[in-house]
C-alpha cells in the first residue's frame, strides 16, 4: 500500500476518537462517576472487594469513607503475593506484568501492577489519542510517511513465578500492537537491549538512515541519543539527518531545563507535545499546539482524587474528587485504577490551569521540594528560575541537584547547589546572585526567608565537572529508561554523593 494512502487511512481512523473525547469534555463528572462504579463492580469479588464490600457502595462519599488512601509501602504485601502468582487479590484474575520503578532514589524498587485492562484501555489508548490530537491539530501532517523513533527503557523483561517485571516501556514494547511496531524504529530487539551504552550505538546505527518523522522519549536521555546522532553524522542540526522530523512527544521529566538545547538542534518546524504518564497509568496529554497545558484524560479507567498540598502532611488531610478542585492550587494526585490500585498516592503534584475542560500543569513531586526552613521551594520555581538565568547569561544547563545546608550553632541555613553546564558561567558569584534574585521573584516564602538573610543565606553553588551526573547514574546502574536526577531534596544524601564524586578526577 503506498505510504500517502497509509497516512490518509491512519489519520482518518485516529481522528474518529475525537468524538469520544468530546463526551468526557462535556460531561466530566458523569464520566468519572460511571468509571468509579465500573471499577467497583469489576473488582467486587476480589479479596479487597470483599474486605471493603464494594457491592454495597452506592456513592462517592461511601467509597471515600470506607477505603483508605494508601502509599506503596501499604500495598506492597498484596503486590508481592500477586507477583508470586496469586490471583483475584485487588483486581479480577491474575496480574501478568509489573512495571519496575525506583524513581530518583536508591530506595527499594517498586513493582506497579499492569493489567490487561490498563494496557489496552489506558496505555495503548493514550498512545492512539496522542496521535489523534496531534493529527487533529495538524491536518497537513505527514507523520505516517515515515517512522517514529522511540526511546524506551534499558532493562529486559524478566520472568518470575509466571509473572513478568521490567521497565514500563519494555512491557509496552513487548506487547505492542502490530500497527505501532510497523511504524516505529528501532526494532523491538534493540529497544529492549539491557546495556544502555551498547543500545545507544545500535539505535544510532539502525535509525540514522531512516525517514524519522517523530521522536518519543524522556527528554534527558533523548538528548543524549540525539547528540550522538549529530556527532556520528558530523552535523549541527537534525534537519540535516531527518528533514521530515515534525514532532517530539516527551514526558517523564520536566522539559523546561532542556527546551533551549532542543531548540538549537531540532528543525525549526518541529513541534513539542507533552504527555503525563507513569508506571501507574497514563494521565494527561497536550491537546493543543504550542501549549504548556495538559488535558486530563477521564476515560482511561482511572478515577481521580486530590489533596491540597497545604494539607498533605497533616494528620487528616481532606481528599476531594475532581468536581471540587480549584484553579491555581497545588494538589497531590490520588488514583484508583483498572490495574487494582485503590486510592493510591502516586507522589506527583499538579495545578489546574482550567476546569472547563480540566487542564493541568505538573508542578512537582510530593517529596521533591525543600522546606527545611519554611521556604516551600518547589521544583517548578527552581526550573523557571534556572531558565530565566540561562537566557540572561547565554548558558546551557545539563543537570542539577539542590539540598539544604542545615543550621549549625550561629550559622544560618542555606541551599547548596551542584550544577553541570555545557558552557560554564565566567563568574560563580554573578550566577549565584542572579539565581537567588529569580527565586525570590518567583517564591514569596523563599523571599521572606532570604530577606536580610533572616533565615537563609545566599545559596552556595558548585559548578561540576563535565559528565558528573551521567557518571553518578552509571555508577548506580541507572542509565536510560525512566531514571531521573533527584532535583530537590530535604536531605543531603544525593548532593553529598555528587560533591564527593565531583572531587574524583
Amino acid at each position: 500500500m503506498p505510504l500517502p494512502l497509509v497516512n490518509s487511512i491512519t489519520s482518518w481512523f485516529l481522528k474518529k476518537r475525537i468524538h469520544k473525547i468530546e463526551l468526557f469534555l462535556k460531561y466530566p463528572h458523569e464520566v468519572q462517576k460511571e468509571l468509579l462504579f465500573h471499577l467497583l463492580y469489576k473488582a467486587k469479588n476480589t479479596e479487597l472487594g470483599k474486605l471493603y464490600d464494594f457491592k454495597s457502595i452506592t456513592s462517592y462519599r461511601e467509597f471515600a469513607d470506607r477505603i483508605p488512601v494508601v502509599n506503596y509501602e501499604v500495598v506492597e504485601p498484596l503486590i508481592t503475593r500477586s507477583r508470586r502468582g496469586e490471583k483475584n487479590i485487588f483486581w479480577p484474575n491474575g496480574i501478568k506484568w509489573f512495571a519496575k520503578s525506583s524513581g530518583t532514589t536508591n530506595a527499594k524498587s517498586k513493582f506497579i501492577p499492569v493489567s490487561t485492562d490498563s494496557l489496552t484501555d489506558c496505555h495503548y489508548a493514550a498512545s492512539k489519542d496522542l496521535l489523534c490530537m496531534y493529527l487533529n491539530n495538524n491536518p497537513d501532517s505527514e507523520l505516517f510517511k515515515g517512522k517514529g523513533l522511540r526511546l524506551g527503557g534499558s532493562k529486559e523483561l524478566y520472568e518470575e513465578n509466571g509473572t513478568y517485571f521490567g521497565d514500563l516501556s519494555a512491557i509496552l514494547i513487548d506487547n505492542m500492537p502490530f500497527w505501532a511496531e510497523k511504524s516505529s524504529t528501532p526494532s523491538s530487539e534493540i529497544s529492549l537491549m539491557a546495556d544502555w551504552e551498547t543500545k545507544m550505538g545500535a539505535i544510532v546505527k539502525e535509525t540514522i538512515e531512516e525517514n524519522v518523522t517523530s521522536l518519543a522519549g524522556v527528554p534527558s536521555w533523548m538528548l543524549v541519543l540525539l547528540n550522538e546522532v549529530l556527532a556520528t553524522k558530523g552535523v549541527e542540526s537534525l534537519e540535516e539527518v531527518w528533514p521530515n522530523l515534525e514532532v517530539y512527544f516527551h514526558g517523564g521529566v520536566s522539559f523546561t531545563p532542556y527546551r533551549d538545547q532542543y531548540l538549537k538542534i531540532l528543525p525549526d518546524h518541529c513541534q513539542f507535545y507533552e504527555i503525563y504518564n507513569a508506571s501507574e497509568g497514563f494521565f494527561a496529554i497536550q491537546d493543543q499546539n504550542d501549549s504548556d497545558e495538559l488535558l486530563l484524560m477521564l476515560d482511561y479507567g482511572i478515577f481521580y482524587e486530590f489533596i491540597e498540598m497545604s494539607e498533605y502532611h497533616t494528620t487528616s488531610p481532606k481528599v476531594i474528587p475532581l468536581s471540587e478542585v480549584e484553579m491555581g492550587r497545588n494538589y497531590a494526585v490520588i488514583i484508583t485504577t483498572n490495574a487494582g490500585l485503590w486510592r493510591y498516592k502516586i507522589g506527583d503534584t499538579v495545578r489546574f490551569t482550567s476546569i472547563n475542560p480540566y487542564r493541568i500543569r505538573i508542578s512537582g513531586r510530593t517529596r521533591h521540594f525543600i522546606n527545611v526552613f519554611g521556604e516551600e521551594l518547589m521544583i517548578e520555581n527552581v526550573e523557571q528560575a534556572l531558565r530565566e538565568v540561562s537566557v540572561q547569561m547565554d548558558l546551557e544547563i545539563v543537570d542539577f541537584s539542590v539540598a539544604p545546608i542545615f543550621m549549625e550553632g550561629k550559622d544560618k541555613g542555606a541551599h547548596e547547589w551542584i550544577v553541570e553546564f555545557k558552557n560554564n558561567p565566567i563568574d560563580n558569584l554573578v550566577f549565584t546572585k542572579a539565581l537567588d534574585k529569580q527565586l525570590q521573584s518567583l517564591n514569596s516564602d523563599y523571599e521572606a526567608k532570604r530577606a536580610n538573610d533572616i533565615t537563609l543565606r545566599l545559596p552556595k553553588v558548585h559548578f561540576s565537572r563535565k559528565g558528573l551526573f551521567y557518571e553518578w547514574l552509571k555508577k548506580k546502574g541507572k542509565l536510560g529508561g525512566q531514571h531521573k536526577i533527584p532535583r530537590l531534596s530535604n536531605s543531603r544524601i544525593y548532593v553529598d554523593e555528587l560533591l564527593e564524586l565531583n572531587e574524583v578526577v
